[in-house]
């Protein structure tokens, strides 16, 4: 039997993946379904001098996921993310650039922040703030989601999960909204060395922090922030370092998925008049519908790896040491797997989407995004004002997280 040839590395015109304004014009749909059609392993040659390959289909993405031996996640989750460094330099202090077997010994560690009973305990704060927050809207007859609605939901987890006030939680939601967003300039200035940037907005959530470990380690209670500061792996404390990264890491995942998820959400809603009916008649499909919400957003749109050896796939030679990045969102849209893929149906059963990814790495803090995202959607569907498009929507300009910055409704 003859043994595949193996294709070098070769590049689709006119598809460059690291180019934000691809997504922030919205034709990374269409970029997505010809990678997946024509070369669904690509070798990305970015116009930022980054390389690496691009896992673009629901089969090759999910292998890849559960595929931890050969694909490590030291080199961090967003290309070219490490200031002066190849790998990332959290790599083996964050549970998300962590691999076996201290991935493991780390989330045993922060796991109970994220139970069942501690969602229970979001979803009663996130309903008190919504509860104000849509109040207000009705009184003013409209505002803008993105900042004065969707931001509650992680709020409200931030109070829970780490102890922190309404006002603290915000601000921490601003500074992480910063970082995830430092090549968007209504968040930063965009000028000079985007490493650099991102290095120093990192600094600040590290500032951030500093005070409430100090306090912590004087008056420790039962939220992550303590927990983290009493917490021994493999015999040893966490470094103050190691506690910044995975608080950072808890504030990143829950600020920007729950929040940019229910902004995505809501518009597909309003984009699809009879979708939104339905959903308003049969409050019972919030379910289905948030699951839609999820793969239809797939909000991280991708996280990167490393190969920790060659390994040959679809007759595609990976070699050890190069980036390989894992599209979620291309995955969430693939033909082979979802019916109609590019269809926005609330009722759409099974939807075994990768909005969280899988395996090893799966998002720790789903079962609290899905809390959130439920109970906000369950507020507006049976006591909630019904919303319409007032204005412009504008998109973070990311190719990590898909987000919505700005979403000006009306109510009707």
């Amino acid at each position: 039997m003859s043994q595949p040839t193996l294709t070098q590395p070769q590049t689709v015109t006119g598809i460059d993946l690291t180019d934000v304004d691809l997504f922030m014009r919205g034709d990374h749909t269409a970029a997505f379904a010809k990678l997946r059609a024509e070369q669904p392993i690509y070798w990305n040659e970015g116009a930022d001098g980054s390389r690496f390959w691009a896992l673009t289909t629901y089969d090759d993405v999910m292998w890849a996921y559960r595929n931890h031996e050969t694909f490590g996640s030291g080199r961090g989750a967003i290309v070219g993310g490490s200031f002066r460094s190849e790998d990332d330099t959290s790599a083996g202090r964050m549970l998300v650039t962590t691999d076996l077997p201290r991935h493991r010994m780390l989330k045993q560690v922060i796991h109970p922040s994220m139970s069942p009973g501690v969602a229970k305990r979001v979803a009663a704060q996130v309903a008190e703030l919504l509860a104000r927050a849509l109040e207000r809207t009705r009184a003013d007859g409209g505002c803008d989601f993105a900042t004065d609605i969707a931001p509650e939901l992680p709020a409200g987890a931030l109070m829970v999960v780490m102890g922190i006030s309404h006002e603290e939680a915000h601000h921490l939601i601003g500074l992480t909204r910063r970082m995830v967003g430092y090549r968007d300039e209504i968040f930063v200035d965009t000028g000079g060395d985007q490493r650099l940037r991102l290095a120093w907005l990192q600094a600040e959530v590290f500032e951030f922090f500093a005070d409430i470990v100090a306090e912590r380690r004087r008056n420790p209670g039962n939220d992550l922030i303590s927990t983290l500061v009493r917490a021994e792996v493999n015999g040893r404390r966490l470094s103050e370092e190691e506690i910044f990264y995975n608080c950072m890491n808890v504030a990143v995942g829950g600020n920007e998925t729950s929040s940019y998820t229910a902004c995505t959400g809501l518009l597909a809603l309003m984009d699809h008049p009879e979708q939104y009916q339905r959903l308003r008649e049969s409050p019972q499909l919030v379910g289905t519908a948030v699951e839609e919400m999820l793969r239809w957003s797939s909000t991280n749109a991708y996280v990167q790896r490393v190969a920790k050896h060659d390994v040959e796939r679809g007759g595609v030679q990976i070699k050890a040491g190069e980036s390989v990045t894992l599209w979620n969102y291309s995955a969430n849209r693939d033909e082979n797997q979802f019916q109609d893929p590019h269809l926005f149906d609330i009722t759409r059963t099974p939807n075994r989407h990768l909005t969280y990814g899988s395996g090893l790495h799966r998002c720790i803090g789903a079962p609290i995004a899905q809390a959130e995202l439920s109970l906000l959607f369950e507020q507006l569907m049976v006591s909630g004002p019904r919303f319409r498009l007032a204005d412009d929507v504008r998109r973070l300009r990311s190719n990590f997280l898909l987000g919505i910055t700005r979403l000006p409704v009306e109510v009707i």
